[in-house]
């Protein structure tokens, strides 16, 4: 006789079903695992074995073999414990055949039979839900599974309150979702002093999911305005909170259980490896830009971040996904997060201050700045100059406007997204636009369609950088109020796109006084 038992073996975000077979024959005895196990899922047997020896049960001098169906799919992970173990209880008939069968379970055993949490509870629910079954998991991951209300998710703390429960000697409630987590409040925009133009472009950038560059010398403040972003960021979706949520209970991210609705705030140093940005190592864990779905990825230093590293990221930004390829699998991770980066305009960082400035200007800045490269920079949308702040700027009183203003703005501007894209497949924020959807819904008035042209032909702009500036006018459009976006939409938008000039190899340097003037004689101011 052959007992079943339900779990699932994750691939990316996805939980894949998995059969676990017992089956408990006469021979010589023996404990064995087949079916593509890792060292972790071989070494369940021993967990497995001492957990139910802690509740006085003793396993038959017979053959017993545990199989993973489908065979060829690997298995990694402790969280395959508790199927094996409630698999081989049915077989000693100790647990009914159609609890196995209603019932999806993860988990870790410990020695004395207590369950220990595991990551991926989500994805789990999430499966067993599809699957019109019940969730058997750990007492620390209950909250978190139970925010899936379509599955009941039984948390017990060990094996034998498990088997007391589902014989009926002690039945346990179904577990509660936990708490909704917020980390709000903290750094406001109200804080930053001067600057009014950087904190516009990441008002656009907020409103509607652009990326944006800002580059300045030390101590301007590009990372104190990188990390106000949150604050005006709309909260999660419900949708958007179990996207986000499901990569972080994979990474084992979550805090007892809780789902945040504050949008994910990464910000990885410019050590990091390409594995821990865009996703591998072992088990193919998501990365740092996965981490930051629907939310922001701040890249301070971007020069300094390998070369590799960088133009990694022109597939996720332009596809909003990654693929980890493995030789035995090809793991798919949502990323449409909004890139933040910060740059100094060289090495030292003064090239723009005459008293400072180093010996190797101007040719220091197209160095530094042109360690990014052209495809990468041409997917940025806005890309703004932030000047050292003066000493007397410091004394000047708090600005009248901060995050809360700013956000509320971005909340309307969204919400006019929202209800835009309504019926779009993939398509949430201006950013997402493309193709027949983008010329529907960005096309500007006869005087901005001219401007746009003539700055075009005027600065070589590519096809992706057209349709990146429609997308931002569309946006301040939005934040104006305006249903149509006309040429004053169209200048700003043009100038964030200019606001960083290029080099004779097509990169990125601080603008000099000429390529201003050069900008305004094309936009007619």
């Amino acid at each position: 006789m052959v007992s079943r038992a339900h779990t699932v073996a994750f691939e990316g975000v996805e939980a894949r079903p998995v059969e676990v077979q017992c089956a408990v024959t006469a021979g010589l005895p023996a404990f064995s695992i087949v079916g593509l196990p890792d060292k972790a899922v071989s070494e369940a047997r021993e967990r497995v074995r001492a957990a139910l020896g802690s509740m006085a049960i003793a396993l038959p001098s017979k053959r017993i073999t545990i199989n993973l169906s489908p065979a060829n799919l690997p298995k990694e992970g402790s969280h395959f414990d508790l199927p094996i173990a409630i698999a081989l209880l049915a077989a000693l008939e100790i647990l009914p055949d159609e609890v196995a069968e209603e019932t999806l379970s993860i988990g870790e055993l410990s020695l004395d039979g207590s369950l220990v949490p595991v990551i991926g509870a989500l994805p789990a629910a999430m499966s067993a839900a599809e699957e019109g079954r019940s969730l058997l998991c750990p007492h620390g991951c209950g909250p978190e599974a139970a925010w899936v209300g379509a599955a009941k998710v039984i948390a017990p703390k060990s094996l034998a309150d498990a088997v007391r429960h589902f014989t009926g000697q002690c039945p346990l409630e179904p577990a509660q979702p936990g708490e909704v987590a917020s980390h709000g409040g903290g750094r406001d925009f109200r804080d930053v002093k001067g600057q009014e133009r950087a904190k516009r472009a990441l008002e656009i950038a907020a409103a509607g999911r652009h990326h944006v560059l800002m580059v300045g010398a030390p101590g301007a403040g590009k990372s104190m305005l990188a990390a106000r972003m949150p604050s005006i960021l709309p909260p999660l979706t419900p949708a958007e909170a179990l996207e986000t949520s499901m990569i972080h209970s994979l990474a084992g991210l979550l805090d007892e259980g809780g789902i945040s609705r504050d949008r994910p705030f990464r910000e990885p140093h410019h050590t990091a490896s390409m594995a821990a940005i865009v996703g591998g190592g072992r088990g193919a864990k998501p990365g740092e830009i996965s981490l930051a779905h629907n939310g922001v990825l701040f890249m301070d230093e971007l020069p300094e971040f390998p070369r590799t590293v960088l133009e990694t990221l022109r597939q996720p930004i332009e596809n909003g996904e990654v693929v980890v390829a493995r030789a035995n699998a090809h793991v798919r991770y949502p990323c449409r997060f909004l890139l933040v980066a910060a740059a100094n305009p060289c090495r030292c960082g003064h090239l723009a201050d005459p008293s400072r400035a180093c010996a190797r200007a101007p040719g220091c800045g197209d160095d530094y700045l042109g360690r990014i490269s052209g495809p990468l920079m041409d997917r940025i949308d806005l890309r703004v100059d932030v000047p050292p702040v003066g000493l007397m700027d410091l004394d000047l009183p708090d600005s009248s406007e901060g995050s809360t203003e700013i956000a509320a703005r971005v909340a309307k501007a969204r919400d006019l997204q929202t209800r835009r894209f309504a019926n779009a497949q993939g398509c949430r924020v201006n950013a997402d636009a493309e193709g027949a959807e983008l010329e529907e819904v960005a096309t500007p008035d006869s005087e901005g369609r001219a401007l746009l042209l003539k700055v075009a032909e005027r600065f070589g702009l590519s096809a992706r950088g057209y349709h990146r500036v429609l997308r931002v006018a569309r946006t301040i459009a939005d934040l104006d109020g305006s249903e149509s976006v006309r040429r004053p939409h169209i200048a700003e938008a043009v100038s964030f796109r200019l606001s960083l000039g290029t080099s004779s190899a097509g990169q990125a340097r601080p603008r000099n006084r000429a390529t201003e003037a050069t900008v305004s004689s094309a936009s007619g101011t």
